[in-house]
This record gives structure tokens, sequence and C-alpha cells, in this order.
């Protein structure tokens, strides 16, 4: 008998086997690939969710300081100049001190030869001689002719003229006193003195040179400058002209002097605004007992001017300016976007000062990107971004849809 058919048999199970395990796998292939479709496209879902929602930063209002720096440019000028001109005209015949030297009131700065002006005075004083002499003779005829009058000798009118005459002739004599006391006080001219204690801060002549007596036509021959106490002089804008009031005390820097620091107060002003360059010209005063400020020098000034109110302050890069006006963003519930107005009381660069229109404990999105409008879900980034504090982790709806 053949054994055919029972091999037949087992070739059929055997296939029937094969099949049903190929098709199993097929079927654990075509799963798996379905499982991984859905994995992704779930990811994909969560990913294009979540980059929906601008990613910002935010930071929080800082109070501002209760007083704010005012840094101006200034001059130096000495408490008391005196520009030295010529009284008498000359040459000059000495110069007593130069530049930088000390001097005290009263001290000889220089000179003049002044031959014209000896002689004027020695011929005022033979006039004088003369006037006097005249005088003289007049005074004795005067009173010679009234005794005549007493025998009636001559006449009145004859008596009233002698007297009359002698009187001219003390005019005379007066007027020609007065010229040569004149005279006498220009003499004392030759010698030049400084004014006061200070310091010779100019020379602009020397031994020989000729001197033409008054200020409009001659040269100043000698400054004397007291520089013990300076003047500070500050063109103050007009914004910040009430806060400049006499008393206000400054700091004072020199290019000279780096590392030093003086301190000036504030005199008086012009009380005026030029229009020119809208600015008030402020007068202070400097301590200089150390000379170590020189005057015509270029200084620096540092005002400490109060804040009339406490202002908070923000990133210059959250500010948003369009035809609403200066706004900020902030983050309200659910981290959705609300714009704020503001008043900017000062622009520092980086930072601004705002007056009015935020409060202490807003978040404020720094740098918001552009498109960004009111009631827009966002996302807080995580960490720092440009020195602004920001929330440590993101919120709302987007987050909790990532859990799903």
């Amino acid at each position: 008998m053949s054994p055919e058919p029972s091999v037949r048999a087992v070739s059929g199970r055997g296939l029937r086997i094969a099949a049903l395990v190929a098709g199993a796998i097929a079927l654990l292939v075509v799963g798996g690939g379905i499982a991984a479709r859905a994995a992704n496209s779930k990811q994909l879902r969560q990913w294009t969710d979540a980059n929906a929602e601008p990613v910002v930063t935010v930071t929080q209002p800082k109070p501002g300081d209760s007083s704010y720096a005012l840094e101006l440019p200034g001059r130096l000028e000495a408490y008391s100049r005196a520009p030295i001109y010529a009284r008498v005209s000359g040459y000059l015949k000495s110069w007593k001190v130069d530049i930088g030297s000390p001097v005290r009131a009263g001290q000889v700065l220089g000179e003049i030869e002044a031959p014209d002006l000896d002689q004027q005075l020695s011929q005022a004083k033979a006039d004088r001689m003369t006037a006097q002499a005249n005088e003289a003779l007049a005074k004795t005829t005067a009173e010679r002719w009234q005794r005549l009058l007493k025998t009636d000798s001559v006449s009145v009118q004859e008596v009233d003229m002698k007297v009359g005459d002698f009187a001219a002739k003390e005019a005379i004599v007066k007027a020609a006193s007065a010229n040569v006391e004149r005279l006498q006080v220009l003499e004392g001219f030759k010698r030049m003195v400084a004014p006061f204690d200070g310091i010779v801060t100019a020379r602009d002549t020397d031994v020989g040179a000729l001197i033409n007596a008054g200020s409009g036509k001659g040269l100043e021959l000698f400054v004397v400058s007291d520089i013990h106490k300076l003047r500070l002089y500050v063109n103050v804008p007009q914004n910040y002209v009430a806060q400049v009031r006499p008393g206000t005390k400054a700091q004072v820097t020199v290019p000279e002097r780096p590392g030093q620091t003086f301190t000036a107060t504030v005199e008086t002003s012009s009380q005026s605004v030029d229009p020119a360059s809208g600015s008030t010209l402020v007068q202070l005063g400097v301590d200089n007992q150390a000379e170590l400020l020189l005057p015509g020098a270029f200084a620096n000034v540092h005002f400490d001017l109060p804040l009339a109110s406490a202002d908070l302050s923000v990133p210059a890069s959250a500010l948003i300016f369009d035809h609403n006006g200066v706004r900020v963003a902030t983050i309200g519930p659910e981290n959705r976007i609300d714009f704020k107005p503001v008043s900017i009381a000062r622009d520092l660069g980086d930072v601004v000062q705002i007056s009015s229109g935020l409060a202490a404990n807003d978040r404020i999105v720094n740098s918001p990107p552009d498109g960004i409008g009111k009631g827009d879900q966002v996302r807080i980034a995580t960490g720092t971004t440009n020195g602004s504090t920001v929330a440590a982790a993101p919120s709302g709806p987007s987050a909790q849809g990532g859990a799903k």
C-alpha cells in the first residue's frame, strides 16, 4: 500500500500553518504602522498647538529712584577779575610781576614813564603860583581902597571894582590849585597797582612799550584774578530750571583732575530763558582755596534733582509706538495679552521711567512680537532674557493640551 496520501496530508497542514503565521506577521506589521502613524500625528498636533502661540519674555516694572542725575557742561570763571588799563600815556618804565605771580592789594605791578604829564604838572604849579601872586596883589589893593573909602577919597564904585577883582583872582587860584591836584592824581597812576589780593593771570606789555591812556583805545596791561573762589556758569534746560534753585548742591569734575570731585552751590540765575538755546544761565560758587581749579576751564556739572513722583522703570524695548500712542503689552489672566497706555517721565536710553499707566505688579512683555493683538494667548519663556526676570514655566490651555 503506498504512503502518498499521508504525506500529502502533512504537507497541506504545514502550508496552512505557514499561511496563518504569515498572516499574523502581516497583521502585526500593519498594526504597528497604523499605531506609529497615530503617535506621529498626535505629536504633530501637540507641536503645532504649542508653536501656534507666540513665546514671549516677561519683566516687571522696577521702582524708580527718588532722584535723577542731570549732567551739564559748565565754564569756570574767577570770582573777581580786574583788567588793568593805563590812566596816563607814556612808555612802560618797568614791570614788577609776571603771570602766575600772587599779589596783594596795593602792590605795584608796573610803572609808566610819562614826561608829558610831568611837564604839564610843572606848568600847572607855575600857573598856580602866578595866580596866587595876582590874588595877593588884588587882596592888598582891595583892602587899601576900602580904607580910602572911609575918608571919602574914592568912590564906592571904584572900591567895588577892586573887591570884585580880588574875588576873581581868588577864584583863579582855586582853579589853578584844582588843576594841580588833578595832575598830581594822574601822576599817581604812573604806578599801576593790584586792586585786590589775587593772581596775575595776564601781562600784555613789556619795557619800552607805548602806552595809551584809557580803556577805550589801549589794551589791558595786566589782569588780576581772585581765584580763591570761582564762579561756575551752566546753561540749564528750561525743563529743569524749577528744580535748580539757589542753595542746590552740584558735583563738579574737570578733565585735568581725574578722580577728584568738587562741590558747588547754586547762587543765582539770570531769571530768564534764552530763546536761542531754551536754557537759563545759572551761576554757582566753587570754593578754590587749594587753587586746584583754573579760571576759564571747562567743567562737568552733576546735579542730583528730586523727582516729583515715584516713577516706575521699564526696558525701552517694552514700549510700543503706534497710532494709539505709547503703550506696553501686559500679560493678563490665562496668559492673554492686554495693552496699557503709559506716560513717559524720562527717557534714559535703555531704560524708560513711566509716570502713569502701570502698576508695580504688572507683567510686561519685553520686545513684543509684531502682529500681536489684544486677547492673544501667549506662552511665557522660561529663564531670563536680556536681564528680564520671567516666569518659570508656560501655563494655560496649550500646556494642558499636551497631556490629552
